[in-house]
């Protein structure tokens, strides 16, 4: 099967202008998402990163991380960890705090949903500066999970969030 290249995934990713605020060029993946079968093809390819891979679970970030998470778990065949904005989970949870452009914002994970020397994939849909990755990697390491790798599929290189993520290998199917 030949993979799903970025040029392809690039005409399903739709940008919007000035949303949510003047000045900001919003890249929205519903077209993706829409699309069955190129949303099969893009969860397949990064199945395909991975199934030869020892992974024992998938991280995944709300909002749409998740979708991304839930479609390579059920591929992989492995667990998957939500991580939730503060006030989201039901049971007992960690919270690690990151920055916004005008204040803090916190996410959380349950506190029994890692363990020690776990091999974990980190997915998220998109890479812009780094703030909420950092949080999670945060969150992660107080596990004493194994961090495999960080997974986007969209990457905007120019705002260096790639930079904030530490020695962590990161991959994203489509750059900006």
């Amino acid at each position: 099967m030949t993979p799903v290249t970025e040029t392809q995934i690039k005409r399903f990713i739709r940008d919007i202008p000035d949303f949510p605020k003047p000045g900001i060029l919003f890249r929205d993946i519903t077209p993706l998402l829409q699309n069955g079968p190129l949303f099969q093809d893009v969860i397949d390819q990064f199945a395909r990163r991975y199934d030869s891979k020892p992974v024992d679970a998938i991280v995944a970030v709300e909002s749409r991380g998740l979708i991304f998470g839930a479609a390579l778990a059920c591929r992989l065949g492995t667990g998957l960890i939500l991580v939730r904005k503060a006030g989201k989970l039901p049971a007992k949870t960690l919270q690690a705090t990151y920055t916004l452009e005008y204040g803090e914002g916190a996410l959380e994970i349950h506190a029994d949903s890692l363990s020690n020397n776990q091999r974990i994939i980190l997915i998220d849909d998109l890479l812009a500066t780094g703030g909420t990755m950092s949080a999670v990697i945060q969150l992660i390491e107080r596990f004493g999970a194994h961090l495999i790798e960080i997974a986007f599929l969209v990457e905007l290189s120019a705002l260096g969030g790639r930079n904030r993520l530490g020695p962590h290998p990161v991959f994203s199917l489509v750059r900006y």
